[in-house]
């Protein structure tokens, strides 16, 4: 009954500690960056209020997912400082409990606020950037007219599986033309049963052309029938104005969706280090809210009461050489020096071990 008490008690000071640190650290994300962001977007572009209020929304949710860990690192550094220096963890272990049961409750909200931070991190941060990229693009900047872009992903979906998938290589808004071009169709048990490939394809008299291609039908896993053509009409009805807003920055893609994007380029053998490093960024920074938990609830006994300003200061130590290896290791990975998924583990790999290190000094 009485260890029931004390984790409501703990539950209660970490959480109420955590909350307030997402609220310090978004304040000082959005004053170090996003209001000078807005204050270029009004100087440069004359934003209009409305404009400027929505960019502000929907930047919130990236800000938010990135203070979860270092929130949680600041609410069991501090909550901890406070119980080690008022007396209240000697009398818990005068009682005959255990460090390790002590710091079970942060270490388990550690995992939930981990947990939390990939779920928000996979349904709400990505269409926030979407709708945060539109109102730059179409509201703010003004731009009707249609963009060149790279790496083009075209998808057409009936009751959730994937019928044809298109990639180019690049779109060139000024002359309405895809180069680089390949089309996979899938059978109902969506496998790939029809490749068309061509050098470019061209938009014309409301309809797009392949040029100089082939074209090739599989089954099995194997080519029965191959075909050249140097023109053939292309079986999509998106327009170039449909194609360009349907590209998404990888900021703006979830995780099933940056998986078949690296899928698809990697078919045309195209590098895809950069969107792996990103795709496992996902899970990795926010299993940094575990992370953090384990080492910050070692740091905060303090044999002497640790003030709020110790804590802050503490706290912002660690983050930075947590993040200075994170971007060293993600260069690693982007470079190719080291594979992108074990390149984004290294900085919670070495914090992991540092945790674990500090909680059995603790605990003796």
């Amino acid at each position: 009954m009485h260890i029931k008490i004390l984790d409501k008690y703990i539950f209660r000071e970490v959480i109420f500690a955590f909350l307030f640190a997402i609220c310090a650290f978004s304040t000082v994300f959005i004053g170090s960056g996003t209001l000078f962001k807005i204050a270029r977007y009004i100087t440069d572009y004359g934003a209009s209020l409305s404009s400027v209020i929505k960019i502000f929304v929907y930047g919130l949710p990236g800000i938010i997912m990135w203070t979860f860990p270092m929130s949680m690192l600041l609410a069991t550094l501090l909550t901890f400082g406070r119980l080690s220096g008022s007396g209240e963890i000697t009398a818990m272990k005068s009682c005959g409990i255990s460090f390790a049961r002590i710091a079970m409750t942060p270490i388990i909200l550690g995992f939930v606020a981990s947990v939390c931070a990939i779920l928000f991190n996979e349904h709400v941060v990505p269409r926030a950037n979407t709708a945060a990229s539109n109102v730059f693009y179409y509201e703010i900047q003004g731009n009707t007219e249609m963009r060149s872009q790279e790496h083009i992903i075209l998808k057409e979906i009936s009751d959730k599986y994937i019928n044809r998938l298109v990639y180019a290589r690049e779109f060139r808004a000024e002359d309405e033309t895809l180069y680089g071009v390949t089309m996979q169709e899938f059978n109902a048990e969506g496998k790939v049963s029809h490749v068309e490939n061509a050098s470019y394809a061209k938009w014309k008299d409301g309809k797009w052309m392949l040029f100089d291609g082939m074209v090739y039908d599989i089954s099995d896993g194997e080519r029965t029938r191959t075909m050249n053509f140097k023109q053939q009409v292309f079986p999509i009805q998106a327009s170039p104005r449909q194609i360009v807003r349907e590209q998404k920055e990888p900021n703006e893609l979830t995780m099933r969706e940056l998986r078949a994007q690296i899928e698809i380029m990697k078919t045309q053998y195209i590098n895809t280090n950069k969107l792996e490093t990103e795709l496992y960024q996902r899970i990795t920074i926010p299993m940094a809210s575990l992370i953090f938990a384990l080492i910050g609830v070692p740091l905060g006994l303090q044999p002497t009461r640790t003030s709020s300003s110790m804590g802050f200061a503490l706290s912002v130590i660690i983050i930075f050489f947590y993040y200075a290896v994170m971007t060293m290791a993600n260069a690693l990975g982007n470079g190719g020096v080291l594979p992108p998924m074990f390149a984004v583990w290294i900085p919670n790999i070495i914090g992991l071990i540092c945790g674990i290190y500090l909680i059995r000094r603790a605990s003796k």
